[in-house]
């Protein structure tokens, strides 16, 4: 069943049972106040035979008496009962309506033990109800009302409720039909984008964001969550054209020389160690750059468990294996304790590419500083800095300016650096030195003072 069909079929049930349940009320209320108005006239029909001009009355055959009233006559039904069971019939009524059956809760009143009471009977095949109540001269007084007007009326107010309730029933599943329809259309627009993207795999499908209701924000986060999926296509799109241009001229250099040295038996020797020289320099740059490129999609790709990781100690290990690699250069650090929650790993990482990079572009002799205070990692070096064509750039995949082009690196160092701050809730920047050099900052987020 569609969901549409369950919400128009669940608003019709849910009226019908509501105008039901309202129906039953009122028709049980209209019943309680027609009979209640059958009652009291009974009630004051009975007084006034119990308090009337008083009766004449000569035995008419077994215990059935004739009654001759004195005063005005009544024109309903009514007959006396004595605490023996005798029956006192008007003689108006006596060859024409035939007597009520004497109980003993009627002769209980009679003799006054018993309390007044009303019951339903039928009399002439007609629906009546009969009040007993005691008189003041030694009789129970019962006094018969139709039923047959109330009957009518009933059944006239049951018909108008059956309608009522029906046309309830249709105007609802009406409404509910035209509710659904309007209220799901974002559902529906949701599943036509989704199977667009599905079958065009165009993830630059968005659906219109109108309100704020549920519906509308189930509709902004898909298009928020399609916008992340382009933007991630893109990303990947991007990364394999790069990573193909990057690789394609250390991949036909070095199959050049492959092929020189398979065809070239005659090389001088000199000429062969530089080709076997220049052969294992480009495999030690493809295996970095493939090495860089595993490491950034493993970075996109999951979140690694986090741990609290002492920034400082990870630094420390950083500047040590960055000494050894550059020991032209020195590396001076100033660390203050800091806690962070992260992944070691992926810090050690950045903080040794952002030092890689200050160590390859400072000068022999010169001097690397290194501070860490109130979460902020600083790497100053006394280079020639970067241009500010290049400073929007330098931490983009594959991104290498113009100065670095002749120096080895793939471009994909401080791309990883800000991948691993992202990660962090953090975030690094680049910036000139105001005495020469460049400024690099990385801020991990969340970062506290540890003892």
């Amino acid at each position: 069943m569609r969901l549409r069909t369950r919400l128009v079929l669940v608003a019709a049930v849910a009226v019908a049972a509501a105008v039901a349940f309202a129906s039953v009320i009122v028709y049980f209320l209209v019943r309680g106040e027609l009979r209640g108005q059958i009652d009291r006239n009974l009630q004051a029909q009975a007084g006034q035979i119990a308090h009337g001009p008083g009766y004449l009355y000569r035995h008419y055959a077994g215990k059935v008496y004739v009654l001759y009233q004195r005063g005005p006559l009544f024109s309903g039904y009514f007959q006396l009962v004595d605490k023996a069971g005798n029956v006192y019939i008007p003689e108006t009524f006596l060859s024409s309506t035939p007597e009520i059956a004497v109980t003993a809760q009627a002769r209980a009143v009679a003799a006054g033990t018993g309390k007044p009471y009303f019951f339903d009977t039928r009399l002439h095949g007609q629906d009546t109800r009969v009040l007993t109540q005691p008189s003041s001269d030694g009789y129970a007084v019962q006094v018969v009302g139709q039923l047959s007007g109330v009957d009518h009326e009933l059944s006239r107010i049951k018909l108008w409720l059956l309608l009522v309730t029906f046309g309830g029933v249709a105007v609802a599943s009406a409404a509910g039909f035209l509710v659904a329809r309007a209220t799901l259309r974002p559902v529906g627009d949701l599943s036509d984008a989704a199977e667009r993207v599905r079958a065009t795999r165009d993830l630059s499908q968005r659906i219109p964001v109108g309100g704020s209701d549920e519906l509308s924000r189930l509709a902004a986060t898909f298009n928020a969550m399609l916008e992340s999926l382009d933007e991630a296509a893109k990303r990947q799109r991007q990364l394999v054209q790069d990573a193909s241009h990057e690789l394609r001229t250390p991949l036909t250099s070095l199959r050049t020389n492959i092929e020189v040295l398979a065809h070239g038996g005659d090389l001088p020797p000199d000429d062969r160690a530089q080709l076997l020289s220049d052969v294992v320099t480009q495999l030690g740059e493809m295996t970095s750059v493939i090495g860089e490129l595993t490491e950034l999609a493993r970075g996109e790709a999951q979140q690694p468990a986090t741990e609290d990781v002492r920034l400082d100690l990870v630094t420390e290990d950083a500047i040590r294996r960055a000494q050894r690699n550059h020991p032209s250069v020195t590396f001076v650090g100033n660390l203050a304790p800091t806690l962070v929650t992260g992944t070691a790993a992926g810090l050690e990482r950045a903080i040794g590419n952002l030092l890689d990079n200050a160590g390859k572009w400072s000068p022999a002799g010169s001097q690397v500083d290194v501070s860490l205070a109130d979460g902020e990692l600083s790497v100053r070096d006394h280079g020639p800095g970067i241009s500010d064509d290049d400073l929007p750039h330098v931490f983009e995949r594959f991104y290498r300016a113009t100065s670095a082009r002749s120096m080895p690196g793939s471009g994909l160092g401080l791309a990883i650096v800000q991948q691993v701050a992202e990660a962090h809730e953090g975030s690094v920047s680049a910036e000139r030195a105001p005495d020469g050099g460049t400024l690099m900052r990385l801020r991990i987020g969340g970062a506290t003072p540890a003892a």
